[in-house]
């Protein structure tokens, strides 16, 4: 391999290296988001209001240190005698000069576990 070669594939692996320590974070508190929606859906002491749900993932999302989302951006819904919470959202991530990667993210309480 020559030194050309040797520089391609270190600016490459770099890029990649940098793109995925901008992105793992937010993928990570995505999935922290989904876990704590589920949680609070699941809870049987939250059965109350929307005020009572809001305020549990609120509490919830303090401990995770979950700051993408607030508890007014959450959709709340029955279907049946189950509590649905969805949420959306997006990030934007700046990756270098003006070039951003934007992320579009959405839950719910009622997805099916990934295997």
């Amino acid at each position: 391999m020559s030194i050309t070669g040797l520089l391609v594939v270190c600016v490459i692996l770099g890029f990649v290296g940098i793109l995925a320590a901008k992105i793992v974070p937010e993928v990570s508190e995505y999935m922290d988001i989904v876990r704590e929606v589920k949680a609070v859906a699941a809870d049987p002491a939250v059965r109350g209001s929307v005020h009572d749900i809001k305020v549990a993932f609120e509490k919830r999302a303090d401990v995770a240190y979950i700051k993408s989302i607030t508890p007014e951006d959450l959709d709340i819904s029955k279907d049946g005698d189950q509590i649905v919470i969805s949420f959306a959202y997006t990030k934007k991530i700046p990756l270098f000069a003006n070039a951003s990667l934007l992320l579009d993210f959405q839950g719910s309480s009622s997805q099916q576990k990934e295997e």
